[in-house]
Parts: structure tokens; C-alpha cells; sequence
């Protein structure tokens, strides 16, 4: 199982159908193609997480926000313009029936999204396009912060993997945006308290 790899070469794994353990800007991640469903099943089984919980989605800009179909309420807007995106906040968002959607996002009635602000994570989504990626921790487990830590409590390994370092174990703080107005349903890195600042324009 190789480590260190370059990014260039993870994209290559990636559009071979394979899934990556990568640094993010807060916590490492497993990371699959959309379009494979087999890639994406086996993030699922590295966890040991229940196929009824969807995964999020790394994106680059509201541009590929956009590309998923997602709706974009002014609340999410103002979340998306903020200083906090991009960076460690995902959105969760309902869909635009009058937007086109990926054949793999049918039957969803909601997709989260985060715009990471990692340089080189963000050049991987520009070449391959919007990623599955999820937090790299066994299933209802601790999240852990180096990958000698995590490649022992996956049911698995990945087929390739970078090795950033030390990373964050806190989370993004996720806001659903389908609700007016928008739920912090997770407090991550970013205070539920900021969030509702932004949201009331402070």
C-alpha cells in the first residue's frame, strides 16, 4: 500500500475506480468517485458505516454546487460567500427540480457539501471532479489524527494513501439549509454560534 503519493497519482487511482485515505484542511478522508458505485460501497465497508447514511461531498466552488443539482436558498448563499467556505463547513442542501442531477445523486432528497481549503485536495476535485469523502475513522469510533492511527481501524486499507502529517480530530460544523432557517446539526470547528452571526449578516 503506497504512501506519500502525489496527487497527480491519486487522481489516477481515483478514475480507476480505486478509494484514497487524503489529508483534508481538518480531518483525513476517505475519498471515491461519485460515478463508481463500487467505489463509494467500499468506503462504506472501510468504516463499517450503515449504507443508509449518505456520504458528503468535497467540491471545489458553487460552481460544482450547482453541477450536483443542489438548491441554493440565500441563507446557503450568504454561509457559501462567508469566510468560513471555503474551510470547515458543509452545508447540507435540498435539490432544484429545475436543475439536471448526476444519475448517482437519483433518489436523494438532500446532498451536504464542503468546499475544503487544502490547495492541493482542491486541484485533485478540479481534475476528477466532486468527491465522496468522509471522515477516515471506523464507524461511531473517535476520529484520529495521523494515518498510523487509522489504517488499523479500518476493515481494509485503501488503495493508496497520503501521508499529511497530523491533522485536526474536529470535525466541520454542518448546517441544513433546507429547513428557513437553516440547523446547525453538528458543531465542528466553526462555533453554532458564529454560524447564526453570519446567517443574521453580524
Amino acid at each position: 500500500m503506497p504512501t506519500n503519493q502525489s496527487y497527480a497519482q491519486v487522481a489516477e487511482v481515483l478514475e480507476s475506480g480505486g478509494v484514497a485515505l487524503v489529508p483534508t484542511d481538518t480531518v483525513y478522508g476517505l475519498a471515491a468517485l461519485p460515478s463508481i458505485a463500487a467505489a463509494g460501497a467500499r468506503i462504506f465497508d472501510l468504516k463499517g458505516r450503515a449504507y443508509d447514511k449518505n456520504l458528503p461531498f468535497l467540491v471545489d466552488s458553487i460552481s460544482d454546487i450547482r453541477g450536483l443539482g443542489a438548491a441554493l436558498s440565500p441563507a446557503a448563499v450568504r454561509l457559501i460567500d462567508s469566510d468560513y467556505m471555503p474551510g470547515p463547513l458543509t452545508l447540507a442542501l435540498g435539490f432544484d427540480v429545475s436543475l439536471p442531477r448526476p444519475t448517482w445523486l437519483q433518489g436523494r432528497i438532500e446532498v451536504a457539501v464542503r468546499i475544503p481549503a487544502d490547495r492541493e485536495l482542491r486541484w485533485l476535485i478540479r481534475r476528477v471532479g466532486p468527491l465522496l469523502c468522509t471522515s477516515a475513522n471506523a464507524s461511531g469510533s473517535a476520529v484520529l489524527q495521523s494515518v498510523d492511527e487509522i489504517l488499523p481501524t479500518l476493515s481494509g486499507e485503501p488503495d493508496i494513501v497520503v501521508d499529511g502529517g497530523s491533522r485536526s480530530s474536529v470535525a466541520s460544523t454542518l448546517v441544513n439549509c433546507r429547513p428557513d432557517p437553516p440547523v446547525v446539526e453538528r458543531e465542528g470547528a466553526i462555533p453554532a454560534e458564529t454560524i447564526l452571526e453570519v446567517l443574521r449578516g453580524e
